[in-house]
């Protein structure tokens, strides 16, 4: 009787051991996994992102979030087999949400710059731009940088673009915006003005007869990309899988078709 209870207590503290070590292995495993891999298991990717930055990243008339940056996202996410979390957030506070890792990345037209690389991890560029020198659409006297020296370019004062307006010699008048620079030009109390292309390429799409074209574009380009904490070279990578493989099927090129009128992926 004693011989018989002692072997049921030994096999009980065997299985129980059995059991704690397994839930240990578990535990383990979970800890282990990468960020990719965790990503993959809860079936969910969270993305920082601002939701008014039309047309990158801006609710629509129905109230959806939408914009080229957000479709480039839902498409990553779609190949991966992952559904998105977006989680909207003011510029300055989308650097912080990802390092306290209330996100696993941005989509928000981040630039890659040395600065930011010292701290992040970038994907592969999905957006290239340069600034552009932009005139009425009847002008045919510019057509360089070099030639808006000595005249009127309608620019915000705070901006990189009124800097390149005043290296290439031109007189700046102030405006608020994009839109009071382009009406400036159309009614001939500015000649010119200096600004993103692709913020040009997107007014154009939605004011087709606004009566202005692109005179000059310049060589250098800044390259905006998705932004990770730095760490995690897995998630990086398939990002850039699937970068590469929009770019080789077309699909890249076709939402940013749809969104500015021409590729501006590469």
């Amino acid at each position: 009787m004693k011989k018989t209870l002692a072997a049921s207590l030994l096999l009980t503290g065997v299985l129980a051991g059995c059991g704690s070590s397994e839930e240990g292995s578990n535990s383990s495993t979970s800890e282990d996994m990468n960020l990719l891999e965790s990503i993959q298991e809860e079936g969910v990717i969270t993305v920082g992102t601002e939701g008014t930055y039309a047309p990158f990243t801006f609710h629509d008339e129905s109230d959806a979030l939408t914009g080229y940056d957000v479709e480039v996202m839902n498409e990553i996410a779609d190949r991966m087999g992952v559904e998105v979390e977006y989680n909207e957030t003011q510029w300055d506070s989308m650097f912080e949400g990802l390092n306290s890792e209330r996100f696993d990345v941005i989509a928000n037209q981040v630039g890659i710059n040395d600065e930011r690389l010292e701290t992040y991890d970038f994907s592969e560029p999905y957006t290239l731009s340069s600034a552009v020198v932009v005139v009425p659409e009847d002008n045919s006297e510019v057509t360089s940088f070099e030639d808006i020296e000595g005249k009127q370019s309608a620019q915000s004062l705070t901006s990189n673009y009124a800097d390149i307006a005043t290296e290439y010699g031109a007189e700046l008048v102030q405006v608020e915006g994009l839109a009071q620079a382009i009406e400036l030009i159309k009614t001939g109390r500015a000649e010119v003005t200096v600004n993103d292309k692709l913020a040009i390429l997107d007014f154009q799409k939605q004011q087709p007869d606004a009566g202005i074209k692109i005179a000059a574009e310049e060589s250098d380009v800044s390259e905006s990309a998705f932004m990770f904490r730095q760490g995690h070279e897995e998630l990086v990578e398939e990002f850039n899988k699937h970068l590469a493989d929009m770019k080789e099927d077309g699909t890249l090129a076709e939402i940013s078709e749809e969104w500015f009128g021409e590729d501006v992926s590469q």
